[in-house]
């Protein structure tokens, strides 16, 4: 007999046999229960779960002739025989892909009045159905609107949005899900059975998990493994036929990252190099590895079904991660990932994002750095007073005044400064020549009299003394009009509402951190700028 391939050899041939699509498979039992079968049906799905085989199942159960009482169909009688041999003539099946074209729907329409020769019905199963031109769809919708009595359309598809929504409102939907990697691993399993052959859980899981929801794929895979080997298959030997890289490498990876070993990218890349390995498709697993470990550190490792050597390592492994971590790291490589396949320099690449992944481990996430800065920022409020607090008065016979005052003020240079009693008195109350021959006011105009300056401390008379005050902020010295001391003759300057006196040295008020008035504007750029500053030093 010659040879079949194990996704031919293992097709299911009753609807029991179906795995992951049970809703499907009641509702096309119950529509042969209550006689309530459509004129057409479309099946869409991803390749490989079971499309064309249900569509196959429910055309030999429309034309069985002994449906048993679960209705399945019996595969024994002539149709379902002729049906499985691939040779009957009420059930035609039609590549959408080669037979797309407007002739040969209107053959299609000729022949679909003739009766059916053995069965109930005669059936068209068109695979592909999405290649069909426009022209050809619409040359089969009056059809399709209006079947004759015993013809029945099956259609199958991976692309429904390709299909015209003409032809979808006249059919009877049906997506089908992909396969689970515990149903694809346990339909493996029954197979390996079946034919004698011992494989460990482990490299089932690989199988499995590298169909990615594909039966058909995975047979085809555990087929070609088994001409790879007359032992029992390990997962080694699966790694070495698929072409992929030992999860050893990737655990080591782990490592390099707990113990912050930056010359492990160069490594790495180097063995993989050496190893003939396909960059981009390392790149893939290492995808599919930080997924499984933000999976694990996110639902928690039983949710992964591992087998049990794989799932201890797993989870050692996340252990090594904070969550935020293993979250920036999945969003680097999936950013990474495209470019890196159109690199003209992969190697480089490749080390590049892997030094990015090691270097991310005293990354401080950026909610944290906006939480604390919020933080900083409250703090900073809280420690503000009111703008409403009195000015305490300098005594001058106390010592250790001035001192205070040069402590509590963070404006102070070495910028030298002498300020004596009534300095700015003749800036405010200049003589009537003087305003006069400025032509600022008449000379008959009353005399303002103008209110002592806020900012000037009740000071006590004392000899003229001259010190120096280093002063930072110009603001905080008001200019004033030079004049001479009473007692002296020295070039002074006045006091504003006070008369001239003997001239003493005054130290100016600065505002003290805790008397200054908050602005939230400062504050915030500040934060802002901090927070750029912060992240940029990070990523360098």
């Amino acid at each position: 007999m010659k040879y079949l391939v194990l996704a031919r050899r293992y097709r299911p041939q009753t609807f029991s046999d179906v795995m992951g699509q049970e809703t499907i498979i009641t509702t096309l039992k119950n529509a042969l229960r209550f006689d309530r079968v459509a004129h057409a049906y479309l099946f869409c799905g991803s390749r490989g779960v079971g499309k064309t085989t249900i569509a196959r199942l429910f055309a030999k159960a429309l034309n069985c002739q002994a449906l048993g009482t679960d209705h399945e169909p019996c595969n024994r009688c002539s149709s379902c025989l002729e049906i499985l041999s691939g040779q009957s003539l009420d059930v035609i099946e039609i590549d959408g892909a080669s037979n797309r074209g407007i002739d040969d729907i209107r053959q299609l329409n000729e022949t679909i009045g003739y009766a059916p020769s053995h069965g109930k019905y005669k059936i068209y199963i068109i695979d592909e159905v999405h290649m069909l031109t426009k022209e050809a769809f619409n040359a089969l919708l009056k059809t399709l609107e209006e079947p004759p009595p015993r013809a029945k359309f099956f259609f199958a598809t991976t692309e429904p949005h390709k299909i015209l929504p003409t032809i979808v409102s006249r059919c009877q939907r049906f997506d089908m899900q992909r396969l689970t990697e515990a149903q694809i691993a346990q339909k493996l399993l029954t197979i390996a059975k079946d034919l004698k052959r011992e494989i460990s859980p482990e490299a089932i899981h690989l199988i499995a998990s590298f169909a990615e929801g594909s039966l058909r794929d995975a047979e085809s895979l555990f087929d070609q493994i088994l001409c790879f080997t007359d032992d029992a298959i390990q997962a080694e030997q699966v790694r070495s036929v698929l072409g992929l890289v030992s999860d050893e490498l990737f655990f080591e990876f782990d490592t390099a990252f707990n113990e912050g070993r930056i010359s492990f990218a160069f490594e790495l890349v180097e063995s993989l190099f050496q190893m003939g390995k396909d960059l981009s498709h390392f790149l893939e697993q290492l995808i599919g590895h930080y997924r499984r470990l933000t999976l694990a550190k996110t639902m928690g490792t039983p949710s992964l079904c591992l087998p049990e050597p794989l799932f201890s390592r797993v989870n050692r492994a996340v252990k090594l991660y904070t969550q935020a971590q293993l979250f920036y790291i999945l969003e680097t490589l999936l950013n990474a990932f495209a470019p890196l396949q159109k690199s003209p320099m992969q190697r480089t690449s490749l080390e590049s994002i892997l030094l990015q992944i090691l270097r991310s481990k005293n990354r401080i996430p950026i909610e944290v750095l906006i939480r604390r800065l919020n933080e900083l920022e409250q703090n900073i409020s809280k420690n503000e007073p009111s703008a409403s607090l009195p000015n305490i008065p300098i005594d001058s016979n106390s010592s250790s005044e001035p001192d205070r005052i040069l402590q509590d003020s963070d404006v102070l240079d070495t910028d030298t400064n002498i300020l004596c009693v009534n300095e700015a008195e003749k800036q405010a109350n200049p003589s009537k020549s003087d305003r006069a021959s400025r032509n600022e006011i008449p000379e008959s105009s009353p005399k303002l009299e103008v209110p002592p300056e806020p900012d000037v401390l009740p000071i006590k008379i004392e000899p003229c003394i001259e010190a120096s005050v280093p002063v930072s902020d110009p603001d905080l010295i008001k200019p004033s009009v030079k004049a001479e001391c009473i007692a002296c003759c020295n070039p002074i300057h006045s006091v504003v509402g006070q008369d001239l006196q003997p001239c003493i040295p005054v130290l100016p008020k600065a505002p003290s951190v805790l008397e200054r008035k908050p602005d939230p504007g400062r504050y915030e750029t500040l934060l802002r700028f901090a927070a750029v500053e912060l992240e940029g030093t990070i990523k360098n």
